[in-house]
């Protein structure tokens, strides 16, 4: 007994350091960054920008949604091209920093280019709307999609700086922190005047920006022996091709591609119109829904946490069968709010299931994914996330628009509509042999 005795502090304190290392600290502050303009630009502002450019009474608050799910689904649908390819490009070159950092830093200046054209009253229109409404849409697409392209190359480097024993820890970290990023971008809101909430753009910008640099600085990429590829970007559709060729090799792989699918078709959606929803339906003021914010993002931090030591007991397949489960009821609780009450409880349980969800799948894809094709198959995992982020939208914004004159209804029957996605990805993974945990 005596030898066991001595070696559990040793046990405890390699744990508690594990967090304080230069590269996963650099690493979770960009989670902290990047979750700063996910929250700030996708979730609140730009929503609420176009809600007040264009929406006015409950049938054109419906088209305004239309307006923020076709923006969403158009930057989504470039990532659906370009993001395998981005995995071809890791496991060629092995390098992840590389790319990642152009393409956070146009991400930045999108951003910053966000608050300069919003706050621009040219006074010309085009199509019966103010250009600089149009140009604030289009930077927002290129922001996130050079925001979401620079994810895949971020989740990769998870495999670069732990043991795989302690990855779930090490994502529930980083998600968590990342979390506690959204409080600090919420600091803007004071910032938000009579002028509208395009004043929220530019600090962001500044925000993710200096929160992305120690990973710039102290990230490296690992050596590597592979011998340097030249070949053209393109060709790596041949590469991917000839792994779903093999597709009976990674049955277990792709079969948690499509349900990842449908979990995050209904998650993705409902981050990019729940202000709006909050605002049209259950009757939020801007201020009462960053107050909800607030305390879903609590939530998702200790979610996080949790759903680290959950995943690492009980496995990652179980733990996403528990989070699918959560993000069920969180839905239904959301449509059928008839207080503001309702949907306090509906934000806190979607804030868990949310920070829970990156935690138990990015843990799964490196669980099941070979390490020479690891970069491939996230970029895959992107890919099928970000199909999945244009077909959420695009029937979100189709409810909302067919439907308009139904005012709330139409918005409450759009958000059913991802129960039944979520529904579709629990049966899934729950039909996925034990042996893939």
């Amino acid at each position: 007994m005596e030898p066991e005795l001595e070696k559990k502090p040793v046990i405890r304190s390699r744990k508690a350091s594990l967090y304080f290392t230069l590269p996963i600290i650099s690493w979770a502050l960009y989670d902290f960054a990047n979750t700063i303009f996910s929250s700030n630009i996708n979730t609140i502002f730009f929503p609420f920008y176009i809600q007040e450019a264009i929406g006015n009474n409950e049938v054109l608050d419906q088209i305004a949604s239309t307006f923020i799910s076709y923006a969403n689904a158009a930057a989504s649908l470039f990532l659906v091209l370009f993001s395998p390819l981005y995995g071809v490009m890791i496991d060629r070159s092995g390098k992840k920093k590389k790319y990642m950092i152009p393409f956070t830093l146009i991400a930045v200046v999108s951003t910053f280019l966000m608050g300069v054209f919003g706050n621009w009253n040219s006074g010309s229109t085009w199509g019966g709307l103010p250009v600089s409404l149009g140009l604030v849409i289009i930077f927002f697409i290129i922001a996130k999609f050079f925001y979401h392209s620079s994810l895949v190359f971020y989740d990769a480097m998870i495999g670069d700086i732990g043991k795989k024993e302690d990855l779930p820890l090490i994502s529930g970290f980083g998600v968590a922190v990342g979390y506690i990023g959204t409080l600090l971008g919420l600091a803007v809101y004071p910032l938000v005047g009579k002028s509208g909430n395009e004043d929220a753009f530019i600090p962001t910008a500044i925000l993710f920006l200096l929160f992305s640099l120690p990973l710039f600085f102290l990230y490296k990429d690992p050596e590597t022996s592979r011998p340097a590829q030249k070949q053209s970007f393109f060709s790596g559709y041949k590469e991917i091709f000839h792994t779903f060729k093999e597709m009976k090799s990674y049955k277990n792989i792709f079969t948690f591609m499509i349900a990842y699918f449908f979990l995050n078709d209904a998650i993705s959606t409902t981050i990019a119109m729940m202000a709006v929803y909050a605002g049209t339906v259950v009757g939020f003021s801007s201020g009462a829904f960053i107050l909800l914010y607030l305390v879903s993002t609590i939530s998702s931090i200790i979610g996080s946490f949790i759903f680290g030591y959950i995943t690492r007991a009980k496995g990652a397949r179980k733990s996403i069968i528990y989070v699918a489960v959560l993000l069920l009821v969180a839905l239904a609780a959301a449509v059928l709010a008839q207080d503001p009450l309702w949907f306090w409880a509906a934000g806190s349980m979607f804030g868990v299931a949310l920070g829970s969800m990156w935690v138990t799948s990015r843990t799964f894809i490196v669980q099941l994914t070979p390490e020479e094709k690891r970069g491939q198959f996230f970029g895959l995992f992107a890919f099928s996330g970000k199909v999945s982020s244009i077909i959420g939208p695009l029937i979100y914004g189709s409810i909302t628009l067919i439907f308009a004159d139904l005012g709330t209804i139409a918005s409450r029957m759009a958000l059913g509509s991802l129960m039944i996605l979520t529904l579709i990805g629990l049966i899934i993974v729950v039909r996925m042999k034990e042996e893939t945990s």
